[in-house]
């Protein structure tokens, strides 16, 4: 009896991440590095953070980069940089993000200059990696962007108003995105609940277990969940574009 034949997976030579420079930005590079190709850690200001997590990688031919996703200049000029050094992109990680916590409740806290700012990080940065990066990634042909939403998108109770908001709208941005950039390009989000990082100023992990507690599955989710989930989308969904995928231990029921 001759042997099944597999097809094999489209693995992603190279690999960009947005906030690759700590929690789940970090673990989403090492997962994607361990795949075998090469992997830009985008970082904004941790310099040295992004360059400790690019010399740990398996792998070679990684790069620290700095791009500053509120700075379109930084964009162009990191785009133009990955066209140069490597001539194409297989996996575009959105990742890069901010909040500025403020009770829901607090309207007159949470100020036009907290909520542009949130904004303009988590919803505008995004879609203009996405703008600036298109031409390298339609040059290859399966293509992945991921981005790295949340499920305060879907439940309304987040960090913030704004930071809420800035997340739906990532998830409207995915799926319309899916219908214009395929057949080349394949578009998700990954949807995680409150994750066990310093992301969110404040916050501990005692509150983050009382949450989890409460939840299906009672675990708090770990950047390395949400890696694997961004992995998935990559390498496994190859039938699948313009969908949310929840990390979140059952929260969105």
């Amino acid at each position: 009896m001759s042997a099944i034949q597999v097809p094999a997976l489209p693995i992603p030579k190279v690999a960009l991440v947005t906030g690759g420079s700590s929690g789940i930005g970090k673990a989403i590079a090492v997962r994607l590095a361990a795949l075998g190709g090469a992997v830009v850690v985008g970082y904004n200001s941790r310099r040295e953070q992004a360059e400790e997590v690019v010399a740990g990688l398996q792998g070679t031919g990684h790069l620290a980069m700095r791009i500053a996703i509120d700075d379109p200049q930084s964009i162009t000029a990191a785009a133009a940089a990955v066209t140069e050094k490597y001539g194409r992109l297989d996996a575009l990680v959105n990742c890069g993000g901010a909040t500025t916590p403020v009770p829901a409740n607090d309207l007159d806290g949470l100020t036009d200059a907290i909520f542009d700012r949130t904004v303009t990080i988590n919803l505008r940065g995004p879609f203009a990696m996405v703008r600036a990066f298109r031409p390298l990634l339609e040059k290859g042909s399966s293509a992945t962007i991921v981005n790295i939403s949340s499920i305060a998108a879907r439940t309304g109770m987040g960090s913030s108003l704004a930071y809420l908001a800035a997340k739906a709208g990532v998830d409207a941005l995915t799926v319309a995105l899916a219908k214009i950039l395929g057949p080349q390009i394949r578009v998700f989000s990954i949807s995680p609940a409150g994750v066990d990082t310093d992301f969110v100023a404040g916050r501990t992990r005692g509150q983050l277990q009382k949450v989890a507690d409460r939840m299906p599955l009672a675990h708090i989710t770990t950047p390395d969940d949400v890696a694997r989930a961004v992995v998935a989308c990559i390498v496994h969904l190859t039938s699948s574009t313009g969908i949310v995928v929840p990390v979140d231990e059952g929260r969105h029921l």
